[in-house]
């Protein structure tokens, strides 16, 4: 009776792990939309994070303006299409680094993506381009050197990112070394790694067999 009692607690317990986890990665549930005072100081602050032409960045606070307002609380994929300059360009915050663009982006992505991931934000998927456009070669649309895609749980999010006082200080390492087209997306279907799902469903059936069989050896 004691270990059936254990079994039980312990499914309660994990249940409500998994809810709170669910909540974590889908705040909008509770939270719900942007609010026009949120809207106002995130964009404040990513203002005053961005270190940019004036032009861009009244352009891109626009563009984000416009993106916010338009929150409907669900998740956002984000994604970045990058592609890299001949050379590294002059930004002010930059100091004395004289890498490549490469590794001017990849310093960035290794100290953002942890302070991402602290607020619930995870990379999807990453990499490096190989050759070129297989469908046309349109310079516009080729000559990619890098994609990245985000999952964001929100559009709050992805603005309080942007508007982290720790992530200004990087993001001249990321515009100073490449021109990114930058995308949102919505999650009509989002597929796991088809390996591990496999793996944790095989997992999952192994895992609930022994509880079964538990529970009745004990009940018997």
């Amino acid at each position: 009776m004691k270990r059936l009692r254990f079994e039980l607690t312990l499914g309660a317990f994990l249940s409500l792990l998994f809810a709170a986890f669910w909540l974590w990665q889908t705040p909008g549930i509770v939270r719900g939309k942007l609010s026009a005072a949120e809207i106002d100081a995130d964009l404040a602050a990513i203002e005053r994070n961005l270190s940019a032409p004036e032009a861009l960045k009244q352009q891109v606070i626009g563009d984000l303006r416009a993106w916010a307002e338009r929150d409907d609380g669900k998740p956002v994929f984000m994604l970045n299409l990058m592609r890299y300059y001949a050379k590294l360009q002059s930004l002010p915050g930059l100091g004395d680094f004289h890498g490549s663009p490469a590794e001017s982006n990849a310093y960035y992505e290794e100290h953002v993506i942890p302070i991402g991931l602290a607020d619930g934000d995870y990379p999807i998927y990453g990499g490096d381009t190989e050759g070129k456009n297989l469908f046309g070669h349109d310079q516009g649309a080729d000559n990619w050197s890098r994609i990245l895609v985000m999952r964001y749980p929100s559009r709050r999010h992805f603005l309080r990112l942007l508007g982290n006082p720790a992530c200004g200080p990087l993001l001249p390492y990321k515009l100073a070394a490449l021109e990114l087209a930058l995308v949102p997306t919505t999650a009509e279907l989002v597929l796991p790694d088809l390996r591990v799902a496999f793996g944790a469903a095989l997992l999952a059936i192994f895992l609930a067999t022994g509880w079964v069989r538990a529970v009745r050896v004990t009940g018997q």
